[in-house]
């Protein structure tokens, strides 16, 4: 297992669409792993493949409630409710944004045993699923930050 370097703004890997995965090779299983490592050392709550330069669909997140969640080919099929709150992102580092986001989302995805399942969340893991899956499309949370980005300082005064 390793630490990838995690992409930031302005590289081209990151307005890309992702790739979906077919199997879970060890190739896979080794981006997966190193993928956790990055996120947990950056002190991140979640990781999109594309962060780190690989443009496939698969995500991992862990909001810190001692359940990490891997997401191969996630997409979300219900989305419910709002909420808005501030964002950051370990590819925009330094800045946060306001952001607009479903309250409850019911999320599609396949396990690193490429089983389907459903994840139902809500709340931090809700928006945390919504900011994550638009990595896979191309999209920071950036793009939808009302009244733009602004230094984490500024968050502190």
């Amino acid at each position: 297992m390793a630490i990838r370097k995690i992409r930031t703004m302005g590289e081209d890997c990151l307005r890309k669409k992702c790739k979906e995965i077919r199997e879970v090779t060890p190739k896979i299983q080794e981006l997966i792993d190193d993928m956790y490592d990055t996120m947990y050392d950056a002190m991140g709550v979640g990781l999109a493949a594309p962060q780190v330069g690989i443009l496939k669909r698969l995500v991992v997140i862990d909001v810190q409630d001692g359940n990490p969640l891997t997401l191969i080919n996630p997409e979300i099929i219900y989305r419910g409710g709002s909420q808005t709150d501030d964002e950051g992102c370990l590819s925009i580092p330094g800045k946060r944004g306001t952001v607009t986001r479903p309250m409850y989302v019911h999320c599609r995805a396949f396990d690193e045993d490429m089983n389907e399942f459903v994840v139902e969340a809500e709340g931090l893991l809700a928006r945390c699923i919504c900011h994550e899956l638009d990595h896979l499309d191309g999209v920071l949370y950036a793009d939808k930050a009302e009244g733009g980005l602004k230094n984490v300082e500024e968050d502190e005064e």
